[in-house]
């Protein structure tokens, strides 16, 4: 991939990137882009303004991107909506571009057909490829001598406990794990403290994911079904893992600050300048923790955000939760915000996304945690996996019957879209299978404009 890791992360301090990008074929579409504090580039928030429309969908992109994954998903997903809606809409399109990460060696549905062939090849690699090596030193800036290192061990895979020990006291300090930020601590519907997958035995860690890795179907080492004797030659697929979940770990916190601090006050300003102008917010994977904690800087009584459609979300399900059925005390990090969606919060899932039906529970789990990292548990489940959980009158729809008889008008819906988001190799399966216009149709469906 071309213009990978570096191009997400400067744009917003440096006024850098171009409030208009091409490769988008419809429009009016400009970018709205963030840097990782959520500070927002001044040129693309004053372009967005300037968009001449009724309604305005604004699309944050998920965690397996660079920009042109992002550029090239935003121009798949809003191609059917000029053709799906009525004749006094005027649609603008925004992309909300913030600093994720491309792991270019897993492949995208439709996106890498070159690549998803050479997934069914039968010899694992545990190697990273030169796109991931420089999208990963983008993501972490200033720590090239402890990637270099985690890319030789990769490589080599050594029979050795102090190789796979330094491995994973290199990927904890990259994670940053001891010092987690203020996101993860003001997220009480999700994973606080250490995960266990950095808190535990790294070789343990290691055998549990790759025995995920060889259950979503790739390969994860030397021989699939490792038995307990099997040697730390192994274990590497899963030490390859490990280092995508501290990216993954890092990138939970980064959105949600992305969307409190950054998307949230930019929609709060827009609100103001342009009172008419309705608005309608979409996210993929963690591009929906943007969206949805962009709600938490939203005044109460807000009119102008009309829905929110999530895209196999990859945050708690019990997000908006007012009670959690583990701790009544406690609700939800999102409790009560559906309220501020003047319109549904949509949620569409997928049993056939592998990626948050095996490895968001693995990533989410509390350090100390004595289930096993493979024995699922309803409290690390994610909303992309099975939709919006302990939300009394929260209605749970088909695909074809939210098509066909409509949407709630306001609260809480689940939307099981696994009919067509069922599409991907492994290990990830069908997470970024979402370039359907049957959730095209949703979203209009949601916001209130179709013909």
């Amino acid at each position: 991939m071309t213009d990978s890791g570096a191009a997400f992360g400067t744009g917003a301090r440096t006024g850098a990137t171009t409030a208009t990008t091409t490769g988008v074929g419809v429009g009016p579409y400009r970018e709205l882009t963030f840097d990782a504090q959520g500070d927002v580039d001044p040129a693309t928030r004053a372009a967005v303004a300037r968009i001449e429309a009724t309604d305005l969908l604004v699309f944050a992109h998920g965690w397996n991107s660079d920009r042109t994954t992002a550029t090239r998903l935003f121009d798949r997903f809003f191609a059917p909506f000029p053709g799906l809606v009525g004749t006094g809409v005027r649609l603008g399109y925004v992309g909300v571009v913030w600093p994720s990460i491309r792991f270019s060696d897993e492949p995208i549905p439709d996106f890498d057909p070159r690549a998803a062939a050479a997934g069914t090849a039968t010899g694992p690699d545990t190697g990273l490829d030169t796109g991931t090596r420089r999208a990963l030193g983008a993501f972490w800036p200033g720590r090239e001598a402890e990637l270099d290192r985690v890319a030789e061990l990769l490589d080599a895979r050594p029979e050795s406990e102090a190789a796979l020990a330094e491995f994973g006291a290199l990927v904890r300090e990259l994670a940053n794990v001891d010092r987690p930020g203020p996101a993860a601590a003001a997220d009480p519907g999700g994973a606080r403290g250490v995960p266990a997958l950095f808190a535990r035995d790294v070789r343990a860690v290691c055998r549990e994911l790759a025995d995920a890795l060889a259950a979503s179907g790739a390969d994860a080492g030397d021989a699939p079904g490792l038995a307990p004797g099997d040697g730390l030659r192994a274990l590497w697929g899963g030490a390859k893992e490990l280092l995508r979940q501290a990216t993954y770990y890092e990138m939970k916190n980064r959105a949600g600050v992305v969307g409190e601090h950054g998307l949230g006050p930019v929609l709060a300003d827009l609100a103001g300048r342009r009172p008419a102008l309705r608005v309608h917010l979409i996210g993929h994977s963690f591009g929906a923790r943007v969206v949805s904690f962009s709600l938490r800087a939203v005044p109460d009584g807000a009119r102008q955000l009309k829905s929110l459609t999530l895209l196999q979300g990859a945050f708690s399900h019990y997000a908006f939760s007012d009670r959690l059925p583990h701790d009544p005390h406690r609700g939800g990090a999102l409790r009560g915000l559906q309220r501020r969606v003047d319109g549904p919060v949509v949620a569409c899932h997928s049993s056939h996304d592998s990626a948050l039906g095996l490895f968001y529970p693995l990533a989410s789990r509390m350090a100390g945690d004595s289930a096993g990292l493979l024995g699922f548990d309803e409290r690390w489940g994610a909303v992309g996996h099975d939709g919006v959980q302990a939300l009394p009158g929260a209605p749970r729809l088909s695909l074809e019957a939210a098509l066909r008889d409509g949407l709630p008008t306001a609260g809480c819906v689940s939307v099981d879209a696994g009919s067509v988001v069922r599409r991907g190799g492994p290990p990830s399966g069908a997470h970024s299978d979402i370039c359907h216009e049957e959730l095209a149709r949703i979203v209009v469906g949601a916001g209130r404009m179709g013909r």
